[in-house]
């Protein structure tokens, strides 16, 4: 029998997922030392962190992409647009959170089954796109790296 960590049952459990599907360690880390931190607009520490420096991080620290736009609408022009059906792991998820339009205003990470992983004014958390709030603020997804085999 195969030995899981404990950060991969407690993020199998948030995620929805078979634990033998979670095999990013790296993310697993970066999610459960950041995981809880408090939101602050224009944040980028422990201290507080808002979305896009949350997510620059990530990608940086998790993916070694550095360089990503400071904000969540820079991301998204940055970013290549794919469709919902098509997000992995280590995709951007966008939203428009301030009232009715379709500009981007929050970012988050694809993570699987729907869930992301965001900088939230609740704090550092994962989420389901599905969910009413998300789901009814969806803008749409974007790549920032080409996987193997596009």
């Amino acid at each position: 029998m195969e030995k899981y960590s404990d950060l991969q049952f407690k993020y199998a459990i948030l995620e929805n997922a078979p634990v033998e599907e979670l095999t990013n360690t790296r993310l697993l880390e970066f999610m459960e030392e950041w995981y809880g931190t408090q939101y602050h607009y224009g944040g980028t520490s422990k201290d507080g962190i808002d979305c896009s420096a949350f997510v620059s991080l990530l990608v940086n620290m998790v993916y070694n992409i550095p360089g990503l736009p400071r904000t969540s609408r820079d991301q998204y022009v940055q970013s290549r647009r794919i469709k919902k059906t098509e997000l992995h792991e280590g995709d951007l998820v966008f939203f428009h959170t301030l009232g009715g339009h379709s500009k981007v205003t929050h970012v988050g990470v694809y993570l699987r089954n729907n869930k992301f992983v965001h900088a939230s004014i609740s704090g550092v958390m994962i989420s389901d796109m599905q969910e009413g709030y998300y789901a009814q603020r969806y803008v749409g997804g974007g790549r920032i790296w080409e996987r193997e085999g596009e």
